[in-house]
């Protein structure tokens, strides 16, 4: 392949690329400005461009109290990522660096538990909750956001932590490391990106996680998607407003991102490659 092919075949990935991220950014871009539009120009057709842009709808979100159910969703989903972390960090290493018996068993085992649909057990996730007076309760969503998210966390850990090489870990070995320190002063800062990708992922289904938020909450442990449907009742849609208590509610996950982009990208691309 000659350097002008190459030079144009580059040049059309890029231009492919380029379409791409238009494409998956222009909603998120439209919720924004929609935002930012009075009511009346909010869902008129065709759209209107030069709207009268305003302020009021994000006056409008706070003051239907939107930060409680922001607090929520940032403990919630904090706290059962910090877990998720404590949890998959020790089991991913053992399923990787420090190998056990019929280790796919324990792998499949793990992502066996993502099979059945939340829908299909939340009967039994409710009654017990009930009997244990945990419902409505911002502990209780955590502890459920934990096993929910703990198999995926798993699985993208071990694949971090199977490209560390072994002559390292024999290494720290050799010159006496107990677990402990092998773990924790030599493997893990090689693969701190991969935690940070894992962590980054889980906290993002956490804050999106809607459906037990929705039946194991009402008003104490309610978190930011539920809130989101309130904006949608017997008298239509305010679609301004909904758009701006989504895009207040889309900026920790932006921020969080954004914070963790260099280690995200790293993390991502360590699993990609065995």
């Amino acid at each position: 392949m000659g350097r002008a092919q190459r030079r144009v075949r580059a040049s059309a990935i890029t231009l492919i690329t380029w379409g791409l991220v238009v494409l998956f950014f222009f909603p998120v871009a439209w919720m924004v400005l929609t935002a930012f539009k009075p009511e009346r120009q909010a869902a008129t057709s065709p759209p209107t461009f030069l709207a009268d842009w305003t302020l009021d709808q994000f006056a409008a979100v706070f003051n239907r109290d939107m930060a409680p159910y922001l607090i929520n969703s940032l403990t919630a989903s904090i706290a059962s990522t910090v877990l998720v972390l404590l949890l998959a960090i020790p089991a991913a290493y053992a399923l990787s660096i420090r190998p056990i018996v019929r280790v796919r068993d324990a792998l499949f085992f793990f992502i066996s538990t993502r099979f059945m649909p939340v829908a299909a057990g939340i009967i039994p996730v409710y009654l017990l909750l009930q009997g244990l007076g945990l419902l409505d309760n911002i502990s209780a969503l955590s502890i459920l956001y934990v096993g929910i998210n703990l198999p995926i966390a798993v699985w993208m850990m071990r694949s971090f932590f199977s490209e560390v090489p072994v002559e390292i870990v024999e290494a720290a070995q050799i010159d006496g490391a107990r677990l402990h320190t092998e773990l924790f002063r030599v493997v893990l800062p090689i693969v701190l990106p991969g935690v940070a990708a894992a962590g980054l992922i889980c906290f993002i289904f956490a804050w999106n996680e809607y459906f037990l938020a929705n039946l194991l909450t009402s008003t104490a442990a309610r978190t930011t998607p539920p809130f989101l449907t309130s904006f949608v009742d017997g008298r239509g849609l305010f679609l301004s407003v909904l758009s701006a208590a989504s895009s207040i509610a889309v900026l920790p996950v932006v921020i969080a991102g954004w914070i963790a982009q260099k280690q995200l990208v790293r993390g991502l691309a360590m699993g990609a490659i065995k």
